[in-house]
């Protein structure tokens, strides 16, 4: 006669625990992705900020715009700049003293002022491993449609930049003081990334961007 082996497994008891476990392990994966990003979101804003901080602070003490700033060589040895009210060149250029742009003088003003931290001229990087620099819009030439002085930060992922967006200003890539899009910060026309009218590309979700805040 044969004798049937009694066969073992899991008790109801034992497969709720497991499936606890692993919820809470879920749990804490996606809550350390939202910190992550949250992180990443502070830290875009505060390179912007600390752009506009500098500019004013230089401003006030100076009464002169960084990077313009035509006396900079008798306030501390600087490079002067054109004196016009404008900076001129790109915020990403990245050129030699010999050749320096006020967009990168803007770098070597702030920084002998005090303002920011570094040496030289040529911008930062920013958090994300782009480029943090400024530029000034002009009606021939604005940034994303703006005049004026505007900080811009690059290499930024779309989901970064939408709640960077979100955070300070109206959630819209095309309108308010913050304005995002796939080009360069020279561009003429709308960048339509996010909160625009339609749904974006998904190479423009996947793609990274270049997020820029009017100073």
């Amino acid at each position: 006669m044969w004798k049937h082996s009694k066969q073992s497994g899991f008790t109801l008891v034992e497969l709720a625990i497991v499936l606890v476990i692993i919820g809470l392990i879920l749990a804490a994966v996606l809550k350390g992705q939202e910190m992550i990003q949250n992180a990443k979101v502070k830290n875009v804003i505060n390179d912007l900020q600390g752009v506009a901080t500098a500019y004013y602070a230089y401003q006030d003490r100076y009464k002169a715009i960084p990077g313009d700033d035509a006396a900079a060589a008798s306030h501390f040895n600087g490079t002067n700049g054109g004196g016009d009210g404008l900076i001129t060149g790109l915020y990403d250029a990245a050129v030699a003293p010999s050749l320096t742009a006020e967009s990168n003088n803007f770098w070597q003003h702030t920084r002998m002022a005090g303002f920011m931290t570094g040496s030289g001229t040529n911008p930062p990087t920013n958090a994300l491993g782009g480029v943090t620099g400024i530029q000034n819009g002009t009606s021939g030439t604005p940034i994303y449609g703006m005049t004026g002085p505007a900080a811009c930060v690059n290499n930024i992922p779309w989901k970064i930049a939408l709640a960077v967006d979100i955070t300070k200003d109206d959630g819209n890539s095309d309108t308010g003081t913050i304005r995002t899009g796939a080009t360069g910060a020279t561009t003429t026309g709308n960048s339509a990334a996010y909160g625009a009218s339609g749904v974006p590309s998904a190479a423009t979700m996947e793609g990274l961007q270049t997020v820029c805040m009017k100073i």
